[in-house]
């Protein structure tokens, strides 16, 4: 695949989805071709899972239907979104990507992490070429997250340790795998845009 793939990851309020855009902007100001993506979504057929998994009580699903919602609507965004783009050479960047369901379903709420890694190898097989990861306190990244408007508040309302168990598994991974950065993302929206440009520069495709 000719273009970059980037994940933005973090716990929920991180500003991983600001930053994206903004570096999205950025990137596209000074000619890149870009492609700016979510998950769960991105495609057609993901945004139509998505509305099942962020809405409604926190146990409207178990962890490992999940993993099975969470892999089907990351297959059609892998088919219909991520490989045409980096196929023309964009640059993707995609809030979210497998690592959130490494964290969010497979170590949150019980050890799953076969399961869900068995699942990537099977359906997925693809990594980012860079994950940015937008570390803060959980207290504070919940405080953010439920302010925000809105009815996506599934995992939000699974509470501060749950928020705090997924800040622990997000820099487990990273402490694992070269293709992590880590940016502090307790700072105002520019400051953290400046560390994000200083990192992601360096892997940058010829214009």
């Amino acid at each position: 695949m000719a273009g970059l793939f980037l994940s933005f990851e973090g716990i929920d309020g991180s500003g991983k989805s600001t930053q994206a855009r903004l570096l999205a902007d950025a990137l596209r100001a000074t000619g890149h071709g870009v492609t700016l993506t979510r998950e769960p979504g991105g495609s057609a057929g993901a945004e139509e899972i998505r509305r099942l998994v962020l809405e409604g009580a926190t146990d409207r699903w178990s962890p490992e239907t999940e993993i099975l919602l969470f892999t089907a609507a990351r297959r059609d965004h892998l088919e219909k979104t991520i490989r045409p783009a980096l196929a023309r050479g964009d640059i993707v960047i995609t809030d979210r990507f497998a690592d959130s369901t490494r964290v969010f379903q497979g170590l949150t709420r019980g050890d799953l992490t076969a399961t869900v890694d068995q699942l990537h190898a099977l359906m997925i097989r693809v990594e980012p070429d860079l994950t940015l990861l937008f570390d803060l306190d959980p207290v504070k990244g919940l405080a953010r997250a439920v302010a925000r408007p809105g009815t996506e508040l599934r995992f939000e309302d699974m509470g501060l340790a749950f928020q705090e168990r997924a800040r622990a598994g997000f820099l487990d991974l990273a402490a694992r795998h070269a293709r992590f950065r880590i940016i502090d993302a307790d700072a105002d929206p520019e400051t953290v845009a400046g560390r994000v440009i200083a990192v992601v520069s360096p892997h940058l495709p010829p214009r």
